[in-house]
């Protein structure tokens, strides 16, 4: 190991001219530091050590040593003189440039290719030379692919790379010599072995995933030059391993926090103090008998059972029994997600042990603009300056800031959030981790050794719901437990999800009862698989229906509850819609401070202030004062995971799940004749007999295909399976519903198979138009997803691509993102005034065909100001501009492009 080896010729970071200290670090140098940052993270006393080794069937120091040493030839690429040239002002020393080289094709790819076409093959020669047994070197291709794409995608092996358009011959023997050194060093008394088991690569594919994350952490932590200092100074390589690179990397993983220690599960109200009495279905999360395995729950139950809590407790014995180190609870939409953020505040730490600190990250789109946390990250980073600490005086601020506790590093990436050792945010970005997104692998490592916690299972659509079974089949690979929540769950979903999950154990799936039991517990694999449970008395009940024929009935029924110091919610089914009824309750002489309207298309500034106020209004601790007589306009917005509680509640047609969703919203709280909250045991209602009024119209026998024009034709535009809201409302028509006696009755009246025989025959063939939507999806969904058998490889999926952005969830129609902006002075600023992400905050979603009609009639002289803000704030270049002029308000400029589109499109 010469310091005047070749490879020493070779930068591998580079500073910019301005900042001070040497201008480059020595390629040799960052490849041993990112490998010391494995050897760290790969500790064969580490939990996820363990777990990928005894899945290999090696020994956990075997597997630390070998992908040590691949992480040490990540690089490989960067000695590319296309690479070199990039920077050619850093040293004589340094290769010269070959002007006839161009950067085309990114390093990664090109230190994968260089293996392939160069390396392996002069390795093999090397030691075949020697006469020593080098049939090792023709297994490792895979681990190669794994370690050169660690910058979040697969290195591309498509073949068409011709290395000598990148390489000069002494590139590639600089490399070789690179490679012996480190093998004659790092590998010295190796057991290679392992290597020529063919099963090995067997195993290794559905690991691979885990391996790659691992893999892009490594890089990313050794690139931080906090830590890792440049060093431009040849010396052995064994000699920077032993002093610098070790030495930097324990340093650079000591300033994260680590993995906290895991409480026992000790008693429910030892997790929630409040729970005085637990439910059937929290004592159920209690007592049932857990395995080693990893295992999946599905509990139903209906609104207000306390699943979530339930969930919980699950949670922390999985974690108390070794299955999970930590978290992820993935929601329908952001607004959700906040809440459940500010919910799980609250009880996180007690999965830990006392004197822990675990984080807790929020992931989600615009998770910057919850104050809950930003708030959370600004206590993390606080440090402790107050002179009285000492005397006690600081306790109070300590302790705040160990409840919100959430680690810098983790909070600065979504692509990280999922590394927290709690998480919650949008299901969407726990299903990029089996889509072909760049970085996906980091999700999937974070999602490993976590409880991954579904809530609303019921409310996705065929393509999210195929992405969700890709998804639970691999935590199962990969030694995940899972926990689905919903209140209403036809049989084929719960079928196909038990299916997947056992899929990822490699075991046929259990035989499913039908019909089942509700409230329903399904766990497997286990002795029992399903179990009916009881729920508790308090949301046992018969609620009335009534059905409205026509809108000025139902706009007759607002007012006279709101007269008779009710509280009232009209769920409607469109933005338009709901925007349609407000203005027609205001123009009827509603007073404006009585009337409420929810949606997802309010700038973000407006959203979080409309959620808060409903949520004041409405919600859990509301009261006759704050209640009496309001309305509340909303979309769908309402009828997930927000905990609100009408005394009249008037719905949209529907299909039946989501009718028995937003009903939950109906007297979901026990409270006296005005409204006012009652917490005793065994309390009743003092409102009377709950009426669920549904607007709708008459499911006669012979419905043609214009059953629902032109009244609900929003409606219809989103839910297109008009047989299934025929159902709907041919099962309700009977006036009342039990919950939960009817509960399964009624979903399986409307999902089973033999339901769809009731269907009348006109109405038929747009349920068949709605059916091949649902195949398509699933197609669509079938197209997208990573072929995670196949391992990380380019070729698990067509889609690898650096501009290609697979979606989460399919819309009708794409939406737009506009910033609104008011004039002052002559100059357009941020609709919403505040100090930090103002035009973030001043940010709405609208139909792209909507949007464009309304950019017309911008004047030409606000357009050039437009454009002038544009090239002012970098935030703006890509979102378009929509100016508030002449005293418009949001509302009027709202007015009139909505769109016909469900409430809560795009909002992930």
């Amino acid at each position: 190991m010469s310091v005047t080896a070749s490879y020493f010729h070779y930068w591998g970071k580079a500073k910019p001219e301005t900042e001070a200290g040497p201008a480059y670090h020595l390629l040799p140098y960052h490849c041993l530091d990112v490998a010391a940052v494995g050897w760290f993270w790969l500790a064969p006393d580490k939990p996820v050590c363990k777990q990928l080794a005894a899945q290999l069937h090696v020994e956990p120091e075997w597997l630390q040593c070998w992908f040590t040493f691949c992480l040490a030839l990540h690089d490989l690429g960067k000695f590319a003189r296309a690479f070199q040239g990039l920077r050619t002002d850093l040293s004589d020393n340094l290769v010269k440039q070959n002007p006839r080289m161009t950067y085309a094709e990114r390093h990664d790819s090109l230190g994968f290719a260089l293996w392939q076409d160069v390396l392996e093959a002069k390795l093999a020669e090397r030691y075949m030379a020697n006469e020593n047994d080098g049939a090792w070197i023709a297994k490792i291709e895979s681990w190669l692919e794994i370690v050169t794409g660690h910058h979040g995608m697969p290195p591309n092996r498509s073949g068409s790379i011709r290395i000598s358009n990148f390489f000069e011959a002494e590139d590639e023997q600089a490399a070789f010599t690179y490679l012996q050194d480190l093998a004659d060093w790092l590998l010295k008394d190796f057991d290679f072995q392992p290597l020529l088991d063919k099963n090995l690569y067997k195993r290794l594919r559905p690991l691979s995933w885990q391996f790659a994350g691992i893999a892009v952490l490594a890089d990313w932590q050794g690139s931080n030059q906090q830590y890792f200092e440049y060093c431009d100074k040849p010396m052995p390589l064994a000699e920077y391993w032993q002093n610098t690179a070790l030495v930097n990397a324990d340093q650079a993983l000591t300033g994260l926090p680590e993995a906290p220690k895991i409480g026992q599960f000790e008693a429910i109200q030892k997790l929630f103090p409040f729970i005085q009495q637990p439910t059937p279905l929290q004592q159920y999360a209690a007592n049932e008998s857990l395995t080693d395995l990893p295992q999946l729950f599905i509990l139903e139950d209906v609104t207000g059972a306390g699943k979530t809590e339930a969930a919980l407790i699950l949670t922390q014995r999985l974690m108390a029994k070794g299955l999970a180190d930590g978290l992820y609870i993935g929601l329908p939409t952001m607004a959700t997600a906040n809440a459940m953020y500010q919910r799980l505040g609250k009880v996180y730490r007690h999965f830990y042990q006392a004197t822990q600190q675990p984080s807790l990250v929020l992931a989600h789109g615009a998770r910057e603009l919850s104050q809950d946390f930003r708030d959370s990250v600004l206590l993390a980073e606080q440090v402790q300056t107050d002179t009285d600490y000492q005397t006690g005086h600081a306790e109070k601020d300590q302790e705040l800031s160990a409840t919100a506790y959430c680690n810098a590093w983790l909070a600065d990436s979504r692509k990280k959030a999922l590394l927290a050792d709690v998480g919650v945010g949008t299901l969407d970005q726990a299903l990029l981790a089996v889509l072909p997104a760049r970085h996906q692998s980091l999700r999937l490592l974070g999602l490993g050794r976590k409880v991954l916690l579904v809530d609303e299972v019921h409310a996705y659509d065929s393509y999210m719901q195929k992405l969700l079974s890709a998804l639970l089949e691999a935590h199962a690979r990969q030694g995940g437990s899972a926990i689905l929540l919903s209140a209403t769950l036809p049989q084929t979903m719960r079928e196909n999800l038990v299916a997947a999950f056992h899929r990822g154990l490699d075991q046929a799936p259990p035989n499913i009862a039908c019909p089942a039991a509700y409230p329903l517990a399904t766990h497997t694999p286990a002795e029992t698989v399903e179990r009916g449970i009881n729920t508790r008395a308090e949301v046992k009940r018969t609620v009335n229906v009534q059905r409205l024929n026509g809108e000025d009935l139902v706009l007759a029924k607002v007012r006279k509850a709101a007269e008779q110091g009710q509280c009232v919610c009209w769920i409607r089914n469109t933005v338009k819609s709901a925007w349609q009824a407000y203005q027609n309750l205001l123009n009827s002489g509603i007073q404006a401070e009585r009337l409420s309207l929810f949606h997802s298309r309010f700038a973000m500034i407006d959203r979080q202030a409309i959620e808060s106020r409903t949520l004041q209004i409405f919600g859990d601790h509301s009261n006759h004062e704050s209640r009496k007589g309001q309305i509340l306009i909303a979309t769908q917005v309402v009828e997930q995971s927000l905990d609100l509680d009408f005394d009249v509640l008037i719905s949209d047609l529907a299909p039946i799940d989501l009718l028995i969703q937003r009903a939950g919203r109906l007297r979901r709280h026990i409270r006296d004749e005005q409204g006012n909250r009652i917490r005793e045991v065994d309390a009743e209602d003092g409102r009377g007999m709950p009426v669920f009024y549904l607007y709708a119209p008459e499911p006669v026998l012979d419905a043609d295909a214009n059953w629902l024009e032109p009244e609900h034709a929003g409606t219809q535009a989103v839910y297109p399976h008009v047989g299934q809201l025929w159902l709907s409302v041919r099962l309700l028509e009977k006036g009342c519903f039990t919950m939960p006696d009817d509960a399964r009755e009624l979903i399986e009246g409307v999902y089973a198979d033999e339901a769809q025989a009731r269907i009348p025959l006109a109405l038929q063939e747009a349920s068949f138009d709605a059916e091949g939507k649902a195949m398509v999806q699933r197609s669509m969904a079938d197209l997208n997803v990573l072929k995670l058998e196949k391992g990380y490889t380019w070729k698990s999926s067509d889609n690898w691509d650096e501009e290609t952005k697979i979606p989460t969830r399919l819309t009708e129609e794409e939406s737009i993102s506009v910033a609104l902006a008011v004039l002052v002075d002559g100059r357009l600023k941020p609709y919403a005034d505040v100090e930090r992400y103002p035009w973030a905050m001043s940010t709405i979603k609208l139909p792209e065909r909507e949007w464009k009609k309304a950019s017309r009639q911008i004047a030409e002289a606000l357009n050039q100001q437009i454009e002038a803000l544009k090239n002012e704030h970098k935030a703006l270049r890509w979102l378009d501009v929509l100016p508030l002029v002449d005293g418009q308000s949001l509302y009027s400029a709202m007015n009139g492009f909505v769109g016909e589109v469900p409430a809560g499109a795009g909002n992930v």
